[in-house]
């Protein structure tokens, strides 16, 4: 059988969720704690693999066991006893064995925080990227529905991403809101390229700055070409919400 994790974490401190040999990850801090509650080596696996500094308040991992603990209660606090401030299992629950977290997830969610005022927040300063210039939110807004549906998204992939059997993704949600000097940009798809969304939120920013206009979304898309999309967004202000199956 297998445990299935909900997890989160501030994501400032680590190189990111998977296991890296120069530097602390997610992955290994959960390894380690289910290791030391369950007596027994694990490996983790995740939904997503969310680069260093990205944030998760969602995260699914699934870990296979030899013995189902009797008291998921009393081991849900147990790793939250042995995880840092900066991780923390939300639940615990048994799925079967074939369960695969990444596989079978029907789509992800993600947030994009921009502080967007002429001081910097102490308080949103490790979750959100400081643009000290008003924006245009009408013009954004209009650029990031272009995204919904079914698209090819070479153009917001990394520069550096290894080959993939396709650039094609569904995005079923892709919208802004505003809170007060807050803007939050949420997307939902069934699956990401690397560092997709942090290259939608760049290119957006230079929509918003007016150093593009909306209406040319439909050609970046249509060039696939990296180098005619925006800068990439700094890690910091981006948050796995959810992951749906």
């Amino acid at each position: 059988m297998q445990l299935r994790l909900t997890v989160e974490y501030e994501g400032t401190a680590y190189r990111g969720w998977q296991l890296q040999p120069d530097g602390p990850t997610v992955q290994a801090v959960l390894e380690e704690a289910l290791t030391t509650a369950l007596r027994e080596r694990v490996r983790v696996r995740g939904a997503g693999r969310t680069d260093a500094g990205v944030h998760a308040c969602g995260q699914v991992a699934a870990v296979r066991v030899h013995e189902v603990p009797a008291d998921l209660g009393r081991l849900l606090k147990s790793l939250n006893a042995l995880t840092p401030d900066d991780v923390a299992v939300r639940d615990v629950i048994v799925v079967d064995d074939d369960f695969d977290p990444r596989r079978h997830a029907r789509s992800r969610t993600y947030e994009y925080r921009i502080w967007n005022a002429v001081a910097p927040s102490p308080f949103w300063r490790r979750h959100a990227w400081h643009l000290p210039t008003r924006v245009d939110v009408a013009a954004m807004n209009e650029a990031a529905r272009v995204l919904e549906g079914e698209h090819d998204f070479a153009t917001f992939r990394a520069a550096d991403a290894e080959p993939a059997r396709s650039t094609v993704r569904r995005v079923i949600e892709s919208r802004l809101q505003v809170d007060g000097r807050l803007l939050v940009y949420r997307i939902e798809a069934t699956a990401f390229l690397k560092h997709m969304v942090r290259s939608v939120v760049g290119t957006l920013v230079e929509v918003g700055r007016g150093e593009r206009p909306a209406a040319s979304f439909p050609e970046l898309l249509a060039a696939r070409d990296r180098t005619r999309a925006g800068a990439t967004a700094p890690a910091h202000g981006l948050v796995l919400v959810s992951v749906r199956y």
